[in-house]
């Protein structure tokens, strides 16, 4: 097997990103887009997941935050599906729940390449810094749905900073569990034998 690694460069009108992928790395980051806590959440989600991963971003921040975040999850969703390939020997399937204090996040996830996203819960405050907690629901549906995943996610807590993290936690760890090599299994795991 090669490596599974993915270079993605993403601009618009509103965003210019660049995403740096390896699946099978050690948790080395370097991530910048502005907003400090969405960095932070990035680099819990290379950490968490061992990915090596980067990110630039250069958003119109001036805005909001909005097309930052959701731009960085689509290029790291096609990022994610490129480092893929025909997706041969993974897991395919799996599902995390990581707690943050009283927060709790549950993640499960099917690396189908049939995008479908759901979500349960809602974030106690409306902002942690500059981020608008929201996003991070904005955040896995982006990611989803340009990484060809069925990504069903729920958080609950009484502290968005928590909530967020642990969400973020939960998808670096049910990633790493579903794009993992399984090394008895020598095709894509389907039986139309094809994701």
């Amino acid at each position: 097997m090669g490596a599974r690694t993915a270079a993605v460069s993403r601009e618009t009108a509103e965003t210019d990103v660049e995403v740096t992928l390896d699946l099978d790395g050690d948790g080395e980051h370097t991530v910048d887009t502005g907003v400090g806590f969405f960095d932070h959440m990035l680099a819990s989600l290379a950490k968490h997941g061992l990915f090596d991963l980067t990110v630039r971003c250069d958003g119109d921040l001036a805005v909001d935050d909005h097309h930052t975040v959701e731009d960085v999850g689509i290029a790291l969703g096609e990022a994610l599906r490129e480092a893929l390939g025909d997706k041969r020997g993974i897991v395919r399937y799996a599902d995390r729940r990581v707690p943050l204090d009283e927060a709790v996040a549950s993640i499960v996830v099917d690396v189908s390449g049939r995008p479908r996203f759901y979500f349960d819960g809602s974030f106690s405050q409306d902002a942690v810094g500059e981020f608008t907690s929201d996003m991070a629901r904005h955040f896995a549906e982006s990611v989803a749905m340009n990484g060809g995943l069925t990504l069903h996610a729920a958080v609950e807590g009484e502290n968005a900073h928590h909530e967020v993290e642990a969400l973020f936690k939960a998808l670096a760890r049910a990633l790493d569990d579903a794009t993992r090599v399984d090394e008895r299994r020598g095709d894509t795991p389907s039986t139309k034998g094809k994701l």
